[in-house]
């Protein structure tokens, strides 16, 4: 199997430590991998539903969907499947 090389975006991560979680995720199988990359996505997902909320205490569970998907999804999508401009709404 090929070497991985270290990535630019974890160059704050020693190589050594690198290898290590290299290992780790090679020693899983596809649907194992394809799990943890699900519950990363999940965690994403809570972590910026967390922040919206930390920043509009008083928003619905709606505006909150709504302000999610802002951060996700380009303006004109947004504007055309749920009718909410995310400039209208600073």
């Amino acid at each position: 199997m090929a070497e991985l090389r270290h990535p630019p975006e974890f160059s704050d991560t020693a190589p050594r430590v690198m290898k290590v979680w290299d290992d780790i995720l090679r020693a899983k199988t596809g649907s194992e991998r394809l799990q943890i990359c699900f519950q990363l996505t999940e965690l994403a997902l809570k972590m910026t539903e967390a922040g919206v909320r930390e920043r509009y205490p008083q928003a619905s569970e709606r505006e909150i969907f709504l302000r999610c998907a802002a951060l996700r999804i380009p303006r004109d999508l947004m504007i055309r499947a749920y009718g909410w401009d995310p400039e209208e709404h600073p």
